[in-house]
């Protein structure tokens, strides 16, 4: 529970199927945080883009950032402690990278969004702290057959992959702020409290604001 009236700003990053969106919905319930998700079942080009990705690949970016950009500033001007799922920052770290260098994205599409995304980042106040939830490759594939998305059936297992590999290359080398790994293969915290209480004292440990927590 947070008490006081100085504000946090955690994000959740991790690659599609880790299950960063139930863990950002439970965090916030938790600690009585305000969530922010990013777009997908309003999203107008993410079908299409799973479809043909080279053709839909920049609009898709560009209406992600532009989403992320508008969540992450409210957050900032806002009163109240919040917790975003995904940031802008796996935008062009992960996956506008990622596009590129599959060539499912041209060059100058490619250097035109990487330009805008530092004028836009360098106005940005980053979280306070960046939760990445990992998991393996076979786990994902596993957890994305479960949750049932047609769009997301046919994703082929390379672009997975290499979502995984510049995920672990970013949160490396991440320094804006606080940052937390979650190995998630072996964790259930849906249905074992035990593992979700073991996040949330990850969590508030990792928090400079301790002073904000009843524990």
């Amino acid at each position: 529970m947070v008490v006081g009236s100085q504000k946090i700003f955690v994000a959740v990053a991790g690659n599609i199927g880790t299950g960063k969106t139930t863990l950002t919905q439970m965090l916030a319930d938790h600690f009585g945080w305000q969530a922010h998700f990013e777009s997908v079942s309003d999203n107008p080009y993410l079908t299409d883009f799973y479809e043909d990705m080279k053709r839909w690949s920049f609009p898709l970016q560009i209406y992600f950032m532009t989403h992320r950009v508008k969540s992450h500033q409210d957050i900032t001007d806002g009163l109240s402690s919040a917790i975003q799922d995904r940031t802008i920052y796996e935008d062009a770290n992960i996956f506008a990278r990622n596009l590129f260098e599959q060539n499912l994205m041209e060059e100058r599409d490619y250097k035109n969004y990487l330009e805008v995304y530092r004028v836009i980042t360098s106005t940005l106040q980053p979280p306070d702290l960046m939760i990445y939830l990992r998991k393996s490759l076979p786990k994902l594939k596993e957890q994305i057959k479960k949750r049932g998305r047609d769009y997301e059936q046919d994703m082929p297992v390379d672009y997975l992959q290499n979502l995984n590999r510049y995920y672990d290359e970013w949160i490396h080398h991440y320094s804006l702020g606080k940052k937390v790994v979650i190995e998630s293969d072996t964790l259930d915290f849906v249905a074992n409290p035990q593992d979700f209480d073991a996040i949330c004292k990850k969590v508030v440990e990792s928090l400079d604001q301790q002073d904000l927590f009843i524990r």
